[in-house]
């Protein structure tokens, strides 16, 4: 089946001008041209524009970008172990946040104890928590805690409260930008670690959201093969 532009970016429910921009960005193939000029696009841009659609919730438009400009020169297989670093990712922040759910749990419990008095500093705090200096400084520049300065070199000071808050915001660190990240993200920068309850209650909801994403996940592979089968694609480095 051939659409017209206006009819196929509809169905998507793009514009005219998006698939335009796919096409000159190299996301979509060239669309073929009538004895007039006109664009047609066929089922093969169709396949491409479904795959889109499926991957870029899950993935984030620059992977889905690199991964279609591989296809693109016929490295499948790289294409496919990019998407598959993004699952490992995807498992690893899983794996951090079950750890933080047992130590609220033990906090919780009373077995754990947070000594909200004792402070770190930026060099300590990236080793306890792995996530770079950098990164820790733009945090708190972003908004997302508030450390206090040692009055005799103004350098950050951080507590157990910060750490936990940087472990969380660890898990959500590769996450695709999107208005419930960034509502999550504000509720990290508004939580009291003192409140159990609040903590829980926002604990489960990254939880819920990374439950979401892997099944978003799988959606967007299930697209991506049926794109490769449909067009028949092999890897260049196979042998002939």
């Amino acid at each position: 089946m051939d659409y017209r532009p206006k009819k196929l970016a509809s169905k998507y429910n793009l514009s005219a001008n998006t698939l335009r921009n796919y096409e000159a960005k190299g996301l979509i193939p060239p669309a073929v041209r009538s004895a007039n000029g006109y664009r047609i696009y066929t089922q093969r841009h169709e396949a491409y524009l479904a795959c889109i659609q499926a991957m870029a919730p899950a993935f984030g438009m620059e992977v889905t970008s690199e991964v279609l400009h591989r296809m693109g020169r016929n490295e499948v297989d790289d294409a496919l172990w990019i998407v598959r670093d993004r699952e490992v990712m995807l498992h690893r922040e899983k794996a951090n946040l079950d750890q933080l759910v047992e130590a609220l749990k033990s906090y919780a419990e009373g077995s754990q104890a947070y000594d909200l008095n004792q402070r770190f500093n930026t060099h300590e705090v990236s080793r306890r928590t792995g996530a770079p200096k950098s990164a820790i400084r733009y945090w708190e520049k972003s908004g997302l805690f508030t450390t206090e300065r040692d009055p005799d070199n103004e350098y950050r000071l951080f507590n157990e409260a910060h750490l936990f808050k940087i472990r969380m915001i660890q898990v959500l660190q590769s996450a695709v930008y999107s208005e419930e990240t960034v509502s999550l993200k504000q509720a990290i920068a508004c939580l009291e670690l003192q409140n159990i309850e609040d903590t829980k209650e926002l604990v489960e909801s990254i939880k819920a959201y990374l439950d979401k994403m892997i099944r978003l996940q799988m959606e967007g592979i299930y697209f991506l093969y049926c794109l490769i089968q449909g067009l028949g694609l092999s890897d260049t480095t196979e042998e002939h």
